[in-house]
């Protein structure tokens, strides 16, 4: 039987790639890629001339048992993504899985990722934490996905894509409150950013600064809120600030951010006390 190389690629910068991937790159009978055009740059850069087939989501289940046949023929093949580590959202999980059931031989060849790079310089804690792949497109699962998450004390690594930020910043200011977050784009690259704030400070940030790239979020976890203020003086502080002509909504984020709580939660408070106040003794 072959052998099944599993192949981090550089996330950006294609310096890198590591001596050990450019040698199995070119030892290999064929590559597996995500995107022929994409991998084609990376070969290029170091004279690689290996054969390559595509492997994606819209072909893996054909695709897949040709790879199969040919590692049992005794071929060997590496199997990359566009960028970082195969078989972390992406399809190559599925092969992976399908080429230890038939008893085939994988290697990993490690190397670049872009959730481990975002978190090593996001400045938060890097002890424990948890990966959470992309998050949901739709706004009614997005928000489930984020409650789900409320109370997960562990980092948080997420991936979005930039035209869905704004949305996920809001939503994550609604249910998550002004937890802090860092957005790492364009990671190893000569635009590389990262951004640290909470979600409002993010939002503002974005809505100047349109990004491009697919992103990785990485958030703090859930800690209890070490600083308090009595319903009564929150109360007081949002009438007061309405009073000086700041709308409702603004006051409530302007609260929120200033004692880590919840929009939504400040909002259901003030309801509730204007209709204690309607309603009378």
């Amino acid at each position: 039987m072959g052998t099944l190389y599993v192949c981090a690629t550089p996330i950006g910068n294609l310096e890198d790639a590591s001596i050990r991937l450019i040698k199995v790159l070119r030892k290999v009978d064929i590559i597996a890629c995500e995107d022929t055009r994409r991998t084609a740059k990376l070969l290029q850069r170091y004279r690689i001339t290996t054969r390559m087939t595509s492997y994606h989501q819209h072909n893996l289940r054909e695709k897949e048992t040709w790879l199969i046949n040919m590692l049992l023929s005794g071929r060997s093949i590496a199997l990359v993504s566009d960028a970082g580590m195969p078989g972390i959202s992406d399809p190559g999980e599925l092969l992976v899985k399908r080429a230890l059931a038939e008893g085939i031989k994988v290697e990993v060849v490690p190397g670049p990722s872009a959730l481990v790079a975002a978190l090593a310089i996001s400045g938060m804690d890097t002890s424990r934490f948890v990966f959470e792949g992309f998050i949901p497109a739709r706004a009614s699962e997005r928000q489930a996905f984020l409650k789900r998450l409320a109370s997960e004390d562990r980092t948080i690594i997420l991936y979005e894509a930039p035209h869905r930020l704004s949305r996920t910043l809001e939503d994550m200011e609604e249910i998550w409150g002004a937890r802090r977050l860092a957005v790492a784009r364009e990671l190893t690259k000569v635009h590389e950013e990262v951004v640290r704030g909470t979600p409002a400070e993010l939002k503002e940030h974005f809505m100047l600064n349109p990004c491009k790239g697919e992103l990785t979020l990485v958030v703090e976890g859930y800690r209890e809120e070490q600083e308090t203020v009595a319903k009564e003086t929150l109360l007081r502080e949002i009438e007061e600030l309405m009073e000086k002509g700041i709308e409702k909504k603004e006051a409530f984020k302007m609260k929120a951010r200033e004692y880590g709580l919840k929009k939504r939660d400040i909002y259901d408070l003030y309801l509730e006390s204007q209709t204690q106040k309607t309603s009378g003794p």
